[in-house]
C-alpha cells in the first residue's frame, strides 16, 4: 500500500512566508506597545499663565486635562463618571483638589471637573498656572 499519495505536502511557497509574516508582525506589535506605553507614560500640557500662584503640596488630589480632553487621575485615563466615583469615595472632603489643565483643553470640561467636585462637598478646588513674567 502506497501512502505517499495521501500525504498532503505544503506548497513551498506558504511556508517560506511564515517566518517573515512572524516577524513583520511582532515588529509591529512592539512598535504599538512602545508607542502605547511612551504615551501613557508621559503626559505633556502647557499650563496657563496667571500673574498670582499659590504653592500646593503633594496631598492634593492631582487631575490632569489634556489638550485633547483626556482626564487623568493618579496616571490613568479616567471619564467623568470614574472620576465621580473616585471623589464619592474620599473620606476628607477638606482635601484638596488640584486641576493641571493644558491652556488648549475645553473650558466646559474644566468646568464639567470644577462642578463635579464642588457637588460632590469638596471645598478646595484649584487649577495649575505657570507664573506669569
Amino acid at each position: 500500500m502506497n501512502f505517499r499519495k495521501f500525504i498532503k505536502t505544503a506548497h513551498p511557497f506558504s511556508a517560506n512566508l511564515v517566518l517573515p509574516l512572524n516577524i513583520i508582525l511582532l515588529a509591529i506589535f512592539s512598535l504599538f506597545l512602545m508607542f502605547f506605553l511612551s504615551v501613557s507614560s508621559k503626559i505633556d500640557i502647557k499650563l496657563p499663565r496667571a500673574v498670582t500662584s499659590d504653592i500646593f503640596n503633594d496631598d492634593n488630589i492631582t487631575i490632569i486635562l489634556t489638550n485633547e480632553n483626556i482626564m487623568y487621575q493618579n496616571g490613568r485615563v479616567v471619564s467623568i463618571n470614574d472620576l465621580r466615583g473616585f471623589l464619592s469615595r474620599l473620606n476628607n472632603r477638606k482635601r484638596p483638589i488640584l486641576i493641571k489643565v493644558d491652556r488648549r483643553a475645553s473650558v466646559g470640561r474644566i468646568v464639567d471637573i470644577w462642578d463635579l467636585g464642588r457637588s460632590l462637598g469638596i471645598e478646595r478646588i484649584s487649577i495649575a498656572t505657570d507664573q506669569g513674567e
